[in-house]
């Protein structure tokens, strides 16, 4: 495996030797540091997406951002210690300015690889304004768990709503060990299904828990890595490639 392609390790003059080779797509890692129960560490949301992306990098080559540690966790409120939060207003302004710089250094394309349910109404506000003020260029949102339809299946076997379950145990376990306290997990059953209203986590759990992490393995963990490894770095190195809709002409510059 090739060593992954990090703008915080790169110089200028390596990237713009990337963007220059035709691989214009850089991918942005965003989480959050919110409560996981009292045996994941809080970086897990943060972890997840950038452990992945660096996999991915060392496949594909492309270059992966900084990751943005903070993110939407309002749903915890100061129930349990731990958790940092912005507002809507301030990750979509951030992640706008981001994509600003980005396209500056010459990407074309930019994806916001999401690891935060909560994130996805804010970044999909980022991505509309970035596509309007940079119509030559391309956007996407996508969250971990929407990699693929696997992919999906895996994350959600044991809740609907899950926080801390058996999937994000499991991935933690495998790319992160240090971040998890096994021998504290517990197992708390999803009480949203049938619900018509969206509630707060501690209206929904009473250890900060959603789901079964106590049946994940490491084994499991490496799975779900390989699987979302694979299946990533196949929809990117289309995206890379894909043409515009022959609906409409290329947008031109300016």
């Amino acid at each position: 495996m090739a060593r992954a392609r990090r703008w915080d390790l790169m110089t200028a003059t390596e990237i713009g030797d990337v963007v220059g080779s035709g691989m214009d797509l850089a991918l942005l890692p965003v989480g959050a540091t919110e409560q996981h129960g009292p045996h994941l560490a809080t970086g897990c949301d943060t972890i997840s997406p950038e452990e992945i992306a660096w996999r991915v990098s060392e496949r594909t080559g492309i270059v992966v951002l900084p990751s943005l540690p903070y993110g939407i966790s309002l749903g915890h409120r100061d129930h349990w210690p731990g958790t940092v939060s912005l507002s809507p207003q301030t990750l979509i302004q951030a992640v706008v300015e981001i994509g600003r710089w980005v396209v500056s250094s010459g990407f074309t394309k930019f994806v916001m690889l999401n690891g935060n349910g909560p994130n996805l109404p804010a970044l999909e506000c980022a991505r509309i304004q970035l596509r309007h003020e940079f119509p030559n260029c391309r956007f996407r949102v996508l969250s971990l768990f929407d990699c693929s339809a696997r992919v999906k299946e895996y994350y959600f076997a044991d809740a609907e709503d899950i926080h801390a379950n058996r999937g994000e145990t499991a991935l933690l376990l495998h790319v992160r060990p240090e971040g998890v306290r096994f021998e504290a997990a517990v197992d708390e059953d999803d009480v949203t299904p049938g619900k018509f209203f969206s509630y707060d986590m501690p209206t929904t759990t009473t250890t900060g828990v959603v789901g079964r992490p106590t049946l994940a393995s490491p084994r499991d963990g490496e799975k779900l890595t390989g699987m979302l490894v694979e299946d990533l770095s196949a929809l990117l190195g289309a995206a890379l490639v894909e043409q515009w809709p022959k609906a409409a002409a290329r947008p031109s510059a300016g």
